[in-house]
């Protein structure tokens, strides 16, 4: 606070007392204002400011951040490694603020190896620490102000020495009960039982933790393993023991010696292992008894042979050593047999010497079977045995033969070559080579079966090289040679017959009548009149051979009839005028095989009175022949034809009336249009008009006008008549003439009209107003139209109208019952 004294002169004194007590810590200054002020009035002052700065004095200890510390350090850290910075404050300024740092109670392993920084506080490596010789360091240390006097502060430093895997585990083996044990050798006997502890193995690690945790194992192929001694929790994880136990039977004869190597491993990173090892020696009991190299012995041994011959020496071995490897052998009956060997074998106990007493035969047994035993001089005595069996081998004494003396054999005609025909049985009683047969086929006295027949040797089965027919050769007989392969060979042979069996490879062959030929059959004929006989033969046999006879064609008025079985031709209906003519019946015989085989053939048959014209019937059945099957020819056509005569006439003048009657309506629907439109004048003349008719003379051309162009020509005047030549180069007349050149002559009338018509042809050639055209079938300028009628024949021309003429040949056949639709056309055209 300010107080004010007054002074002996009168003035006044301000002073500045302190009042409490001052903390440069909590404040370090304070600025006041002074104001001073007099007692005029008005009154006046002034002011000042006072600042006041507290000095320090060492009123602070320094104070370290934390009063323990602690830190881990990895062993083997190398010198300058830093550890931890320890920190000191001192709320002091100046040199009462100045800390340094220094060991308070250390040892001197921990001076010796940490260094303190005095400045900083750093806590650093000065030599390599070893876990195994410190693993903590505990100390104090101290921070120091300069201040007068000094101020101190101490705090506790714990270092942990981490460990590292340094140090390698150590094995150490030692004997354990009464198995001996010395300079790594433990001897240890054959028959010892198995888990038993033969050694005690002792494994430490100076290491911690995992780096001290330690693996023991033993490696290899060994007969023993690793036991903890104890199963206890407290044991120390880097000291175990362990016993060296057998885990399999030892057996002195299989190994004497055994190199057991221990290796210790472990658990830190990198991890470090040691091995250590124990040689143990098996020795030796009287545990194996003698043993052959073959639980059966197999001896291969001829037949005939002398007696006293040596058949074979038996061997056993021991793997046991001295008296306990000391055999003899003996012969004993087998399990399998009760009958006694000494009679036919024996054996030399010494040598194991098998002997043969008798004269063995194979036929006879080719197998004896018996047992050897081995005993060892051993104590107790141990034994071991082999059955010995003794195959008689084969000597070729025995002869090949064959099941039958003679085989006889079936087989079908067209069997395809290389296809077996039958298979013989022959057998050898020897064995092996001996029994090894060749066969072969052995030609007949004829050589039948030379280069037809083969073999095969391992089944006899005869094959064919050919395919049989049984029309030509119905058997073969040849012989099968069998030799076997022994030294000298025997040989056996035996007959083969074999029998061609029948197949239905042939089709019936018609031998009367030829198709060429024909019957003359009399209208007056009765019923079952005899036509004629179809004779037919089958070179099969059997069924195949027997054959039926039937009428597939040509009847269509059912007037024949043909016995099924005998092939006789019979008429079985009344013959009337339109059965005149020539009658093409098709015949088919079939044979009775599975599948059936059949042939066609034609009976032409003449009904007529008598044969007045050989030459046109022959040309009727000439036609006939190219004439397709599916068409009858039965009788005379132009019956029928008369009948659709008069169905063409209908059509054509009904078809010319309906032609005349439009005519007639489109020229009145004209004459009425041209009246309207032009009205009447009288006195004139109407304009000619094109669709009326003109009237012209039937028998005269048609003029000409001045131009030399011809005149109107009435509907008519495109009909044409087309004409052929006659073979001596004349024309014909008529079309009735040339029908009548030809032979077919009743049918050509009946097309142009029966007796007393009209020749058609003369009409209208003589009416038409055009001259005549001819087209002969040389003639090169006849027209692609009328290409037609130059390929037919003179019989088949026929009259045609115009450009729109369809003139072709007839389809029927001559013999058709029926026109064709061309025919027609010709027919309404004329």
């Amino acid at each position: 606070e300010l107080q004010v004294a007054d002074t002996l002169d009168g003035e006044k004194q301000p002073q500045l007392i302190v009042k409490g007590a001052l903390d440069r810590e909590q404040r370090d200054s304070y600025e006041l204002s002074l104001r001073v002020r007099d007692g005029g009035d008005p009154a006046r002052s002034s002011q000042a400011i006072l600042r006041v700065l507290i000095t320090d004095v060492n009123d602070n200890s320094p104070r370290f951040e934390k009063s323990v510390y602690e830190a881990d350090l990895a062993e083997n850290s190398s010198p300058g490694t830093p550890i931890l910075q320890l920190r000191a404050t001192d709320l002091d300024v100046g040199v009462n603020g100045q800390i340094e740092y220094v060991f308070g109670a250390a040892t001197e392993s921990v001076r010796r190896l940490l260094r303190l920084d005095e400045t900083s506080g750093w806590l650093s490596v000065l030599h390599r620490i070893d876990r195994e010789e410190v693993n903590q360091l505990r100390f104090t240390v101290m921070a120091r102000d300069r201040g007068q006097p000094p101020k101190t502060d101490k705090a506790t430093v714990v270092l942990n020495i981490r460990d590292e895997n340094d140090n390698v585990p150590t094995i150490d083996i030692r004997k354990i009960g009464r198995i001996p044990l010395r300079d790594g050798v433990a001897s240890v006997a054959e028959d010892v039982l198995v888990d038993t502890p033969i050694a005690l193995v002792q494994v430490s690690d100076r290491d911690q933790g995992e780096n001290g945790v330690v693996t023991c194992t033993v490696v290899g192929d060994v007969p023993f393993q690793l036991k903890p001694a104890s199963e206890g929790e407290g044991e120390p994880q880097n000291k175990r023991k362990y016993f060296l136990h057998t885990s399999a039977p030892l057996d002195y004869e299989a190994v004497r010696d055994y190199n057991v190597v221990i290796v210790a491993v472990d658990s830190g990173s990198p991890s470090l292992s040691s091995n250590n090892s124990l040689l143990v020696r098996v020795g030796d009991t009287n545990d194996n008894p003698p043993m052959f190299s073959q639980a059966v012995l197999e001896v291969s041994f001829p037949e005939n042979n002398l007696p006293g011959e040596r058949v074979a020496t038996v061997v056993a071995t021991d793997a046991d050593s001295g008296k306990n490897a000391e055999i003899t052998y003996s012969l004993e009956a087998s399990p399998l047999s009760s009958e006694a060997p000494g009679s036919i074998f024996s054996i030399d106990p010494d040598s194991g010497d098998v002997l043969v007493q008798a004269v063995l035969d194979r036929e006879q047994r080719d197998t004896y079977e018996f047992q050897v035993t081995a005993r060892d001089k051993g104590v107790p005595s141990l034994q071991g045995s082999t059955t010995v069996v003794v195959r008689v081998s084969d000597r070729n004494d025995n002869e090949p033969r064959f099941m039958q003396d003679v085989f006889t054999f079936y087989v079908k005609e067209n069997l395809q070559p290389n296809s077996p025909v039958g298979m013989v049985t022959v057998m050898d009683f020897d064995k092996g080579r001996n029994a090894e047969l060749s066969l072969s086929i052995q030609p007949g006295d004829h050589d039948q079966a030379a280069g037809i027949f083969s073999i095969e040797n391992d089944t006899g089965t005869i094959f064919s090289t050919v395919s049989f027919d049984r029309e030509q050769q119905t058997s073969y007989t040849f012989k099968v040679k069998a030799v076997d392969g022994g030294e000298p060979p025997r040989s056996a042979t035996a007959t083969v017959s074999l029998f061609v069996m029948d197949e239905n490879d042939n089709a019936p062959t018609v031998t009367f009548p030829s198709n060429s030929s024909y019957t003359v059959l009399p209208p007056s004929s009765n019923m079952r009149t005899v036509v004629a006989t179809v004779v037919a033969t089958d070179a099969d046999t059997g069924l195949n051979a027997d054959l039926n006879y039937s009428i597939v064609g040509g009847n269509p008025f059912k007037l024949f009839e043909i016995d099924p079985a005998s092939g006789v031709v019979s008429l079985v209906g009344k013959l009337a005028p339109k059965h005149y003519g020539l009658h093409r019946l098709v015949v088919q015989v079939n044979d009775s095989g599975q599948p059936p085989q059949s042939t066609t053939a034609l009976l032409h048959v003449f009904v007529n009175e008598s044969l007045s014209n050989a030459t046109v019937v022959e040309s009727q059945v000439s036609r006939s022949l190219h004439t397709p099957l599916a068409q009858d020819i039965a009788g005379d056509p132009s019956y029928e034809l008369s009948k659709q005569r008069l169905s063409i006439v209908i059509g054509v003048v009904a078809g010319i009336m309906t032609v005349i009657l439009l005519i007639l309506v489109v020229v009145m629907a004209r004459y009425c249009r041209s009246k309207g439109k032009h009205g009447y004048e009288a006195g004139k003349k109407d304009h000619e008009d094109f669709f009326t008719p003109q009237q012209h003379d039937k028998a005269k051309k048609p003029k000409k006008d001045k131009k030399g162009k011809k005149g109107k020509q009435p509907l008519y005047s495109s009909i044409v008549t087309v004409e052929a030549s006659k073979p001596n180069g004349q024309r014909y007349d008529s079309v009735n003439e040339k029908l009548s050149d030809s032979p077919g002559i009743g049918r050509y009338r009946s097309v142009n009209g029966g007796p007393g018509s009209p020749d058609l042809a003369r009409h209208y050639k003589s009416s038409s107003p055009l001259p005549t055209v001819q087209l002969h079938p040389q003639s090169p300028t006849a027209g692609k139209k009328h290409q037609a009628v130059q390929d037919l024949p003179p019989a088949n021309t026929f009259v045609g109208a115009g450009d729109n003429i369809s003139i072709g040949s007839d389809h029927c056949s001559e013999y058709s019952c029926q026109a064709s639709s061309k025919y027609s056309k010709q027919v309404r055209a004329l």
